[in-house]
């Protein structure tokens, strides 16, 4: 017997997976933040752009600063939590984990909606102070944490020469932020498109300079 006709007819277009929705709704506010800003962007905005009500946004999100907030864990968070496993697995190797991890970090920049997310926070930190905290206490801390935890490791060893920590972790970052910031934000040409190449480069003297020395 054929199917009755309510059962045949296709499900609609903006029907989704519910699992699936967060991500739609992190992307779509993500592309409303962009354009118009994180104060001038509207939770109805958003929804509409996630083909969702302003009610059902509500239900993931309860707020513009949880929705920013989420967005920092999904697209640099990641890159703190990949820092802190990379660190825990590379104690016998911390050179080659060091280099594994620009590795890593330069070819999740090298996505201008990663870099984004910093540059959102930067702007309107004077104004919302809680995301700055929340910024640094989910990102920095934790890579920080993940690249001191290696270089102290590898001190110990004596794979790394004895060293200013801090510094280290200063002169790691710095490069790859700037290079985001040259490619994302100045429009300069970019290395990010090799980043296994860029990090051979910008890292050789950084890594040989921790080696110990005779």
């Amino acid at each position: 017997m054929p199917a009755p006709a309510a059962s045949r007819r296709p499900s609609p277009r903006w029907q989704r997976r519910a699992e699936a929705r967060p991500e739609e709704i992190l992307e779509a506010a993500l592309a409303e933040f962009t354009a118009r800003g994180f104060e001038a962007a509207r939770m109805e905005d958003v929804a509409k752009a996630a083909g969702l009500s302003k009610a059902a946004i509500y239900l993931y999100f309860p707020s513009k600063i949880a929705l920013l907030e989420a967005l920092i864990e999904a697209k640099v968070g990641a890159i703190a939590r990949q820092a802190e496993a990379l660190a825990a697995a590379g104690q016998a190797d911390p050179l080659g984990a060091l280099k594994m991890l620009a590795t890593v970090a330069a070819a999740r920049l090298a996505d201008p909606n990663v870099i984004a997310v910093p540059r959102l926070v930067i702007g309107i930190s004077g104004r919302f102070p809680e995301i700055v905290e929340f910024y640094r206490t989910h990102v920095v801390a934790k890579a920080r944490a993940a690249l001191e935890q290696l270089i102290e490791a590898g001190i110990a060893s004596g794979a790394i020469r004895k060293v200013d920590t801090n510094a280290v972790v200063r002169a790691f970052i710095g490069p790859l932020f700037f290079e985001a910031m040259w490619t994302h934000v100045l429009k300069g040409e970019t290395a990010l498109d090799d980043p296994q190449k860029l990090i051979e480069q910008q890292f050789d003297v950084l890594l040989s300079g921790l080696e110990p020395r005779a």
